[in-house]
């Protein structure tokens, strides 16, 4: 999952970059409204984590532009104001979740697990397909009654492809999950993890289909 963090520390934006991405999830910081604009011009984000004190705005101004322009991303305010009025104006504003400073990772990443996975419509936490179950907050799997480990890029892909079963993802889309918005794109990564993905799966759980992308075997 891509997520945009809006943060102007860079220590911070840092380290909320490469603790989400332990967590599995990619994530692309900026430290500007602008800078926020233009990323989310380029499009490709499942949420974002943002900041309600920047240097040119409030982050609830952006919020609010999300909002008037019919966007449902999902938005997570992560600021230090934390008094009850702050966290009830955000939420009013639009916001899905509100988390103080100072906080836990592993609290903020559960938040982005769960706001994400209501924006999905879905009640479990666990993504279960043809047998095969996956959990986002672990990056593991079971198949057939078999423990299965992923890298974070082996994992988020078949998450992708878990999460749209009957759908095909093209090469650019599972890139796009597996890349920020500014990082150079290895040519043949998909094409790796996903033969990994079928030494583990059986050969036959993903399928190519020309042209176009990969599927799952349907069940």
């Amino acid at each position: 999952m891509r997520l945009l963090i809006v943060e102007d520390d860079p220590v911070l934006a840092d380290g909320l970059s490469v603790g989400l991405g332990l967590s599995g999830f990619t994530a692309d910081a900026v430290g500007t409204l602008a800078d926020a604009r233009a990323a989310l011009a380029a499009g490709g984000f499942a949420g974002i984590v943002l900041d309600i004190m920047l240097p040119d705005g409030s982050g609830l101004d952006l919020l609010a532009e999300l909002r008037q322009a019919g966007s449902r991303l999902p938005v997570l305010l992560l600021t230090a104001r934390d008094r009850v009025r702050d966290r009830v104006t955000g939420l009013d504003a639009g916001a899905d979740d509100y988390l103080g400073k100072p906080f836990d990772l592993e609290e903020l990443a559960a938040r982005l697990r769960a706001m994400l996975r209501r924006h999905e419509g879905r009640a479990s936490a666990v993504i279960e397909w043809n047998g095969l179950c996956l959990d986002p907050a672990t990056q593991k799997g079971r198949l057939e009654g078999r423990e299965l480990r992923f890298s974070r890029r082996e994992f988020t892909i078949l998450q992708a492809l878990a999460e749209n079963p009957g759908r095909i993802m093209s090469k650019a889309q599972l890139e796009e999950r597996l890349y920020g918005w500014q990082e150079d794109v290895e040519s043949n990564t998909v094409e790796v993890h996903i033969h990994h993905l079928r030494a583990k799966l059986g050969r036959d759980f993903i399928l190519t289909v020309r042209g176009l992308g990969y599927r799952l075997t349907e069940g």
